[in-house]
């Protein structure tokens, strides 16, 4: 038997939080003790629009089990417009992820202010759970590099 073999397996998950709003709600959080898994890897971006869907497919290829895009409200975005790009290109970014065999229950986009830290420990916690019963995911681990 292995010693990876005795370890429970917990999922990988990224988060990509916009600067203005959701990362400040994971501080809000934080602040207000809310708890949420701590497995859950959060990257600071300046807007969610920033968020190229090459880097969620690298998160997966660097072996991610789900990946959040997480931003401002519709209509709230500190750039304006920014989130409503990041819906369009999230659309097609999931048509592209079920077209490789991706589940995609992997991948969620959710709008969280910087007031709603309750709200974002409770999209995490919810969205943990969904990988957990998805289990781990093996359908791009062919493109991952291995260590030994």
């Amino acid at each position: 038997m292995s010693v990876n073999e005795n370890k429970e397996w917990k999922p990988l998950i990224v988060a990509f939080c916009c600067n203005w709003c959701s990362y400040s709600g994971a501080d809000t959080a934080g602040n207000n003790r809310a708890s949420y898994p701590d497995n859950v890897k959060i990257i600071r971006v300046p807007c969610s629009c920033r968020i190229n869907p090459l880097f969620i497919l690298r998160a997966f290829q660097r072996g991610a089990d789900g990946v959040l895009v997480m931003g401002c409200h519709p209509g709230d975005c500190h750039y304006t417009t920014g989130n409503y790009h990041t819906r369009r290109r999230m659309t097609l970014l999931f048509s592209m992820l079920n077209y490789l065999g991706v589940e995609s229950a992997r991948t969620r986009v959710e709008w969280v202010s910087a007031a709603e830290g309750a709200r974002f420990a409770e999209v995490v916690t919810d969205f943990t759970k969904t990988i957990e019963e998805l289990g781990e995911n093996r359908r791009l681990e062919d493109l991952r590099c291995k260590t030994n």
